[in-house]
């Protein structure tokens, strides 16, 4: 911070000058380096390949709340803390209950009874086929659905297969919906903290940076 004594003029006004010189400044030095550790850690988790969604809940606030001050600080934040830590640290998921985790294939619809992401609970049976477990000692166990055919068009995927086809087996297909595993180990793909440290360092210069310009002749020294 510069602090400069006045030998001359009103000594009262120079101090409130650089009092509302230094609010300005931090306010906006701290509002600048805040709002660039939201946009890189957005970005880090665009480039990963975790969706908008996930990189949107990188949020940032900055106290006061609309005024300027001297102790001016910011908060960045994730409304998905859990996700962004998973992907961080590389977590091992389990499953709750002790099973098995559900891992849909390509084949699998994107979405389940009452359009939620697809889970063996809201499967699609009454369209597709009921799910059927197929245990394989000492490798990755399913869940499949019998009697489908692979659908045509642009769409592609599979459909359930008419009476007939079923009773001439002709084109069908037992298509692998789930795979089942005892627990899954995310790949680290973020590093929230580098983003910190890479732009913590730059606060003071661009506190300065923010600092109003003398005006010259305001007050002698």
């Amino acid at each position: 911070m510069r602090l400069e004594a006045a030998i001359k003029g009103d000594l009262h006004k120079f101090m409130e000058q650089q009092k509302i010189a230094a609010e300005t400044a931090v306010t906006a030095g701290v509002a600048e380096i805040t709002d660039r550790i939201k946009n890189d850690l957005r970005g880090q988790v665009a480039g990963a390949g975790l969706g908008s969604k996930l990189a949107k809940s990188w949020q940032a606030k900055l106290y006061p709340k609309g005024k300027k001050s001297i102790d001016a600080a910011g908060w960045v934040f994730s409304k998905a803390p859990k996700l962004i830590r998973a992907f961080d640290e590389g977590t091992l998921i389990k499953s709750k209950d002790g099973f098995f985790l559900a891992i849909p294939t390509e084949a699998a619809p994107k979405r389940g009874v009452g359009g939620k992401r697809i889970t063996p609970s809201n499967f699609p049976e009454h369209s597709l086929g009921r799910l059927r477990f197929v245990y394989r000692p000492g490798k990755i166990s399913l869940l499949v659905v019998d009697g489908l055919r692979a659908g045509t068009g642009k769409r592609g995927g599979f459909r359930k297969a008419s009476e007939s086809a079923l009773k001439t087996g002709r084109g069908l297909a037992t298509v692998v919906m789930f795979f089942l595993v005892p627990q899954v180990k995310l790949r680290k793909r973020l590093d929230y903290k580098a983003v910190v440290n890479r732009w913590e360092p730059q606060l003071p210069q661009t506190i300065l940076k923010h600092w109003p310009q003398d005006k010259g002749n305001d007050q002698q020294t």
